[in-house]
This record gives structure tokens, C-alpha cells and sequence, in this order.
């Protein structure tokens, strides 16, 4: 018996891939509408694969990970060379709001929620692979790193571990990149600011690492967060490397990010969470 879908459509590149990425888009309700997903899950018969979400920055959509940084080739280089277990990308859009829509609820629409709720549903509806026993980790890079941060720390629960390349910390950098107005913060409840919000949940706080290139603008941004979380008494890797903020330095530390989920994975020994 067919199971019953929690989205009213989904289509599903089930016919042709590339470079086995696959992609899928579904009706939100979160989102009201219809919103993008790309995936890439390696190759091979696998239960309760771990789920790692990456979140895009501004301007982008699902394909930018995957198709200017490579992170699929990435993962199964990394793979390949038994550096990491295997693990499958799920690498939704942020819902299109704009340049940019932070991960946050506003203007009526919980991007959040999409991410956090509706997106690993709609990979567990569509692959076998995954389940509710995956762990799951979530990471990105700028925007989508701000947005890591924030739904890895309000939804702690939820993931395994969290990783920004490049990100930014408080919601009025937005405008070194967006052209619309976020000056409205007050609607935002307190999510604006990524300390704030980890200072909140610090209890419940996933495992946490990040990093920022040295010619990054957003540099002086991620290490005060860094001297904060460390005031704070809050474990974490800060790194910093060469590079600004660019494709090349994503693609060069996304393995970075994997590499720390797989640390993870390999110290976990608790029974697999319901999420």
C-alpha cells in the first residue's frame, strides 16, 4: 500500500540523473508554494544513511552547492579514499524570498520550517536511504551558514552537528549583500543574532564548528562570535584559512564540514533518536 505523502504534489526526477544528483520539488506549506530540493546520495544499499542539509547563501537556489562548489564530488572523494562514512547531501533552496530569506519566519512564511521540518521529510518520502533513525547535520555557507547556525541551535534536537563556512552572525549583514530591507527586526523574535539565539539554547546546542577566509568581510563578524562563544563558556572549532568569500574556498573546506560530521558519527554510541 502506497504511503500517504505529507506534501499535495511532488515531482521527482526519478527518470534521469546526473552525475547522480537528483533533484525534487514539493508543494510547502511552510513556504506556500512550490520550493526546490537537490540531492546526491552515493552509491550502494544503505539504512538510516546520515542526512547532511546544506544550506546556499544569497542569490542562490539548490543547484549552487552542487554545481559551483561540487560538493557532491566532494563528499565522494572523501568517500572514496575511506576518509569519511558514507553520508547523503540534501541541499534545499532557502524558498527564493528576495536575495535572500536569512531561514527565517517573516512576510508570513516560515523558511525556517522548511528547512528544519519539511525538507528531510521530503527526503525520507523520496529515498529509501534515509529515515527517521538518520542523523542528521546541517551546514552552510554566508547566508545559509547564518542559517545553520540559527535552525541548528533553535531545533538542537533535531540535528547531530552544525558547521558555517563564511558566515554571517546577525541579520543586519544582510545588507553588505541583499537590497531589501531587514531593518524590521523586531518581527524576527530574538532570531536575528546567532549568539543571542545559542546563548538561548546553549543546553541543547549541537556540536558546532566554523570558519571564515582571512580576506573575508565578514571575518571581524566570526571571530567575535568565536570570543563570544568562548566567554560564554560554549565548546566549539573556530578556523580560520586563506581565502574571501568565494566559491573556491567553499569547495576547498566544505571536506572540512564532513570531515567533523564523520568525527561525530564515529564518537556516537547512544541508541538512534527518534526526530
Amino acid at each position: 500500500m502506497m504511503k500517504k505523502s505529507q506534501f499535495r504534489t511532488t515531482e521527482n526526477s526519478d527518470a534521469y540523473s546526473m552525475d547522480g544528483l537528483r533533484f525534487l520539488t514539493v508543494k510547502s506549506q511552510n513556504l506556500e508554494g512550490r520550493a526546490d530540493i537537490c540531492l546526491y546520495v552515493p552509491e550502494g544499499k544503505y539504512t538510516d544513511l546520515p542526512m547532511v542539509t546544506l544550506l546556499h547563501g544569497v542569490y542562490g537556489s539548490a543547484w549552487v552547492w552542487a554545481l559551483k562548489a561540487g560538493a557532491h564530488l566532494v563528499l565522494e572523494e572523501l568517500i572514496q579514499q575511506n576518509q569519511i562514512a558514507p553520508m547523503g547531501l540534501v541541499m534545499p533552496s532557502d524558498g527564493l524570498w528576495g536575495d535572500g530569506s536569512a531561514y527565517l519566519t517573516h512576510h508570513g512564511k516560515s523558511f525556517d520550517k522548511w528547512i528544519s521540518e519539511e525538507v528531510p521529510l521530503a527526503a525520507i518520502e523520496n529515498f529509501e536511504c534515509f529515515s527517521p533513525h538518520s542523523p542528521r547535520f546541517i551546514a552552510g555557507l554566508s547566508m545559509g551558514g547564518f542559517g545553520a547556525m540559527n535552525i541548528g541551535a533553535r531545533y538542537g534536537e533535531r540535528y547531530s552537528g552544525i558547521s558555517g563556512h563564511s558566515s554571517i552572525t546577525d541579520i543586519d549583514q544582510m545588507t553588505l549583500f541583499a537590497e531589501e530591507s531587514w531593518t524590521d527586526r523586531n518581527s524576527l523574535a530574538g532570531e536575528g543574532n546567532v549568539f543571542k539565539l545559542m546563548q538561548q539554547n546553549r543546553d541543547t546546542l549541537p556540536p558546532l564548528r566554523f570558519d571564515c577566509g582571512v580576506d573575508d568581510e565578514l571575518l571581524s563578524a566570526n571571530r567575535l562570535l568565536h570570543r563570544q562563544l568562548d566567554e560564554l563558556g560554549v565548546k566549539h572549532d573556530y578556523q580560520e584559512f586563506s581565502g574571501g568569500h568565494e566559491w573556491s574556498y567553499w569547495n576547498s573546506h566544505l571536506r572540512d564540514t564532513l570531515l567533523f560530521f564523520d568525527t561525530l558519527l564515529s564518537r556516537a554510541s547512544e541508541a538512534p533518536r527518534e526526530y
